[in-house]
């Protein structure tokens, strides 16, 4: 038993084995070849140095092993650049002994080897270093290698060239746990065709029978389909119980990376679109060299832009948010990635003015990123005057501050909520658009004011994503507001790359919208990250419906109905021309607001608030008696 453990213990044939096996081989195949050939009555040339020339030939075929390192490989993860180096220094070996021949007869009458000799050395000695290579790849995959039960049996996606490597990258990593089951193909002309010694079944085949299910346990698609491809094939493996893995086979060059890099599929994979065209040498330009301050930039929208603007050569990168430890872990994080970029973290509220002006004096940006603000909407609902406080007392600090020391440019994150806002937070963010918008044309401005509005955002903070997937860990309810509530998403990097690209393309004034595509229906989004978890909707996980909470709609929109879109030079980035307030009015207006927010006053607070956003229609809240209290005044 022990020496039964042992082998199993064993990782690989030492080089120097390999090479004492490879000579061994040689010089047995030379010995067959001139034994064959005596065996015929075949008379050699030149007799009396046999033993001379046997070692020649071992001699210059060695030569050219340690050349190629045809031993050099480990022969358990032989691939066929291994077998091509073992062509190539048998066939130099075979050509230049033809060499020798040609100089032998020449200077001799005959030549120095038979050639039926060389060939037969040729053929036998390639044969018998690939068989064993064969061997020695079987005995690991039999008696080494983990128990292939455990393994997940997948059925590789497509039977294209990318699918064979994705397919040989399985089978040559057997330490993964994956084993390769065979290929599932949209094509309905190769049912009897194998690929690398595995069955390719169609698409038909495979929906009809019940048998072929149950010889896999997952299927792999890879990260280069399209979204279309991706979601059909998804929806195949879901809808029979099946798990759906991912391969990074676009971004990843070496086969063990890519094994490495398979993972089960994300919803975030099935939401994402073809990602934005950003002009990388414009946003780079704007950068290098400048120093950038980011608020809110321990959050998922402002650490991301601190991410893509490390990598942009700026001087100085001052990342400000008030919640203390997040902040700490990226800055953690970013002093180990980027080691040559000069950060300053602080930690400070942007409500605080000179707190805010000590950092605009002693630093003087080029260029403002504002990520800053409150964003749940019950929370908000619930503490109006702290949505005062932050998103627009916060903004009108910067702002004002921005005009006041000449920053060049001063873009905004946005919401879609802020169009036609049915909450506080929606209604604070245009508020403090407005504000944004107002100091544009306001006197003595040097300053770009710009502004971003996108939907939600896939995997940020406290969003739904992360929040149905715990509630899918902890083992359900899954809980919707609304069975007809729909939302438009975008990646975290993809948000990113627009507020960049808004601030380098903005001319001042404008409100940047994205085509976010179709928008998604909630219900349809928990019941496939129930799938992709592996478990049943409505059996495994429940979905309960809880009612929208306050300040909720069921529908988000990105252009208010007063304003009108303007293409740009970049077909999903949009300008919204919303309607504008002159700055002593919003200005009088913000003043007024902040005071009563002091007050904590929720009452007249919201009211005044829908005196700067007039569009601002509460639903499901307290402050729907507002709106009745407005209509009854119009009716009077």
């Amino acid at each position: 038993m022990g020496d039964i453990f042992k082998i199993r213990e064993l990782r690989y044939i030492p080089r120097w084995s390999v090479f004492f096996i490879d000579i061994s081989v040689i010089f047995f195949s030379v010995l067959v070849s001139y034994l064959f050939l005596k065996s015929l009555g075949v008379r050699l040339n030149f007799i009396e140095y046999q033993n001379e020339k046997i070692f020649s030939v071992i001699i210059v075929n060695i030569l050219f092993i340690l050349l190629f390192k045809t031993y050099a490989g480990i022969i358990r993860h032989s691939t066929f650049s291994d077998f091509c180096k073992i062509l190539w220094s048998s066939g130099s070996t075979l050509i230049t002994l033809l060499g020798l021949n040609f100089i032998s007869a020449l200077a001799l009458g005959k030549p120095l080897f038979l050639y039926p000799v060389l060939f037969l050395f040729f053929f036998i000695s390639i044969f018998l270093m690939f068989f064993f290579r064969m061997i020695t790849k079987q005995f690991f995959s039999i008696f080494i290698d983990k128990d292939v039960s455990s393994k997940e049996r997948v059925a590789v996606v497509g039977i294209g060239d990318t699918s064979v490597s994705l397919a040989n990258a399985i089978i040559h990593n057997p330490d993964h746990p994956y084993q390769l089951a065979g290929f599932l193909s949209a094509r309905s002309d190769s049912k009897k065709a194998m690929l690398l010694g595995h069955k390719i079944y169609n698409k038909k085949q495979f929906l009809k029978s019940d048998n072929l299910r149950e010889q896999f346990d997952a299927v792999l698609i890879k990260d280069m389909m399209t979204k279309r491809e991706m979601e059909e094939w998804t929806a195949l493996a879901l809808d029979h119980g099946l798990k759906v893995l991912k391969a990074p086979v676009a971004s990843i060059i070496k086969e063990d990376d890519v094994v490495k890099g398979i993972r089960p599929l994300k919803i975030e994979d099935l939401l994402n679109r073809p990602a934005i065209k950003i002009e990388g040498e414009e946003v780079k330009s704007f950068h290098v060299n400048k120093t950038i301050l980011v608020t809110g930039g321990a959050g998922s929208i402002g650490s991301e832009i601190v991410r893509q603007v490390a990598q942009l050569k700026s001087s100085l990168i001052v990342v400000v948010d008030q919640a203390e430890s997040p902040l700490y872990e990226l800055q953690l994080e970013l002093l180990e990635r980027f080691p040559n970029q000069r950060f300053k973290f602080v930690l400070a509220d942007i409500s605080n003015y000179s707190r805010m002006e000590k950092l605009f004096e002693d630093h003087r940006f080029s260029i403002v990123y504002h990520a800053a603000a409150y964003k749940h909407v019950p929370l908000i609902e619930d503490n109006p005057h702290e949505a005062i406080f932050v998103n627009i007392g916060g903004t009108k600090n910067l702002a004002l501050l921005s005009k006041k020391y000449n920053v060049n440019r001063f873009v905004m994150v946005s919401t879609d909520k802020a169009v036609n806002p049915t909450n506080v937070m929606g209604a604070s963010k245009r508020a403090a658009e407005l504000f944004v918008q107002s100091l544009q044309n306001s006197s003595e401005n040097t300053t770009k004011f710009i502004t971003t509005r996108f939907g939600n955002v896939l995997g940020s903070n406290g969003s739904v994503i992360p929040h149905f997937k715990k509630q899918i860990e902890k083992g359900g309810p899954v809980t919707i507001t609304h069975p007809d509530i729909i939302r438009y998403f975008m990646t975290i990097p993809e948000a990113c790359e627009l507020v960049l690209q808004a601030g380098t393309m903005g001319k001042g004034g404008e409100i940047y919208v994205f085509d976010m595509g179709k928008p998604v229906k909630i219900l349809d989004l928990a019941e496939r990250m129930i799938k992709l978890s592996g478990y049943t909707p409505g059996i495994d996980i429940k979905i309960d419906f809880i009612g929208l909470r306050p300040g909720e709609k069921l529908y988000e929109e990105l252009l208010t109905d007063h304003s009108t879109t303007i293409p740009t030079h970049h077909e999903k980035i949009m300008i919204s021309r919303d309607p504008v307030m002159a700055f002593e009015d919003i200005e009088a207006l913000c003043q007024q607001i902040i005071m009563l927010a002091v007050n904590k006053d929720s009452l007249q607070i919201v009211k005044t608030l829908k005196v700067i956003v007039p569009e601002f229609i509460s639903n499901n809240s307290e402050f729907e008696v507002l709106d009745k209290i407005s209509e009854h005044e119009v009716y009077e």
